[in-house]
């Protein structure tokens, strides 16, 4: 029996709908917490690093928000590796707690006019904890997707993965609005700009009981039944991965490099990017963020769906054409205006395509590889792209931009490039030419 029948047979009724319900929402948890960040970047800088110069808080902020990148690889290797034997459950699991320890850590962390140099400190084993975290929650929560998606809709499921994020920077957009409108910007500074991050902890809960109560997938079943026959090691997968595996680390790499770059340049920065650079108000950046946050929930799931009928790759080269041809003559339209209306606009086409792409890029990658490997493969692929281009593309962007004189030209090429990278790889992932359903 294949693994598509395999899956079909033996999902209960409604456990394809708790599996997709206990994947995003703790998915949703993983990029609230990056996307509030970002979104409070201005406040945080000046309450953990500050100084005299604003920009310099705000790069200051975005550095330690790509630090916690750095330890992304070692989330991946570690919780991929625990996935690929304990079974996606049991990663999910621990990936949400993880995330919920530092998400508390960065609400509750005292200032630097309190403790001095213990608040960056505090401030940074937050982001290092949501970062450890966040590296194995891509592929376990893909894995987790894919293997329980009927046969046919992979796609459709797996986008679920990516519009979650979507979710999460709505409700950090709501959040954001509600806390700009309720309390005035000396407010925020003081303490304002921590109810974002308790609302996060507050979330917590609901996906860690969803996740525990969940069976495990049917393929990851029948693997460890083979597995026991077999009398595998511990170490197997990581080794297999890189031994028998690296060219579709490679392929995944390249799929994954516009997938990395989209959301943290022209998505997650933008909010803060508006206020600082483009001096709209903290409202209108938020107002704006959450209608185009809307906009990239229905093209996550309307590319899914999509390539469930037309193949991965073609919709996947389409989505990147267009961010290539589109990416530069909107920012510097963006700049040539300071009108609402017109930031709406560009984040919602921004929004559009990068969602085109991040819906369809994780069904794109889980069928890279096998049951066995998937977690770490898709894990390792991510994290890579994430790490080298991703991670500190807020705080280089930033600072680019200032010494630019405001130029929009720094992101609107490196996105560019990007988008090249993965028109280029699209020629190497015949796995994704069509639609597959590898087991």
């Amino acid at each position: 029996m294949s693994v598509a029948a395999l899956e079909s047979s033996s999902l209960k009724p409604n456990h394809g709908i708790r599996a997709v319900a206990a994947a995003s929402i703790g998915n949703l948890l993983e990029w609230y917490d990056f996307t509030v960040y970002a979104f409070f970047a201005v406040y945080i800088g000046r309450n953990f690093l500050p100084s005299d110069d604003p920009n310099l808080d705000l790069i200051k902020s975005f550095l330690v928000f790509g630090v916690g990148f750095v330890v992304r690889p070692l989330g991946a290797v570690v919780i991929g590796l625990y996935g690929d034997r304990a079974g996606r459950k049991a990663a999910l699991t621990l990936t949400i707690m993880i995330m919920a320890a530092g998400t508390a850590l960065i609400a509750f962390a005292p200032t630097y006019a309190a403790i001095g140099i213990g608040a960056p400190v505090l401030l940074l084993t937050g982001r290092v904890l949501q970062g450890f975290s966040a590296g194995g929650e891509i592929g376990g929560a893909a894995a987790f997707l894919v293997e329980n998606a009927p046969p046919g809709k992979r796609g459709v499921f797996a986008s679920w993965l990516q519009a979650s994020m979507g979710m999460s920077n709505i409700l950090g957009a709501l959040i954001g609005i509600i806390v700009t409108s309720v309390l005035t910007r000396d407010e925020i500074i003081a303490g304002g700009w921590r109810i974002p991050f308790m609302v996060g902890v507050l979330i917590a809960p609901v996906g860690l009981y969803l996740r525990r109560t969940l069976d495990e997938t049917p393929a990851f079943q029948a693997e460890m039944d083979k597995r026991r026959g077999a009398a595998l090691n511990a170490t197997a997968p990581l080794v297999i991965v890189f031994r028998d595996h690296w060219r579709s680390l490679l392929k995944g790499f390249g799929l994954c490099v516009l997938w990395a770059v989209g959301p943290y340049s022209l998505i997650i920065p933008i909010p803060a990017y508006a206020q600082n650079t483009l001096h709209y108000t903290g409202q209108e950046s938020f107002i704006a963020a959450l209608i185009s946050d809307v906009v990239l929930v229905f093209a996550c799931f309307g590319a899914g769906a999509l390539s469930d009928r037309i193949g991965r790759r073609f919709v996947l080269s389409a989505a990147a054409f267009a961010l290539l041809l589109l990416v530069a003559p909107l920012f510097l339209w963006l700049h040539a205006t300071h009108a609402l209306i017109n930031l709406i606009a560009v984040q919602s086409i921004f929004c559009l395509f990068t969602g085109c792409y991040i819906g369809v890029a994780p069904a794109a990658l889980s069928e890279l590889f096998v049951t066995s490997i998937r977690a770490t493969g898709m894990s390792l692929s991510y994290t890579a792209a994430v790490v080298g281009l991703g991670a500190f593309a807020p705080a280089v962007l930033t600072w680019l931009s200032a010494a630019l004189n405001g130029s929009p030209l720094a992101t609107a090429g490196y996105v560019m490039v990007a988008c090249l990278v993965a028109l280029a790889a699209m020629i190497f992932l015949p796995g994704v030419a069509r639609v597959t359903e590898r087991g």
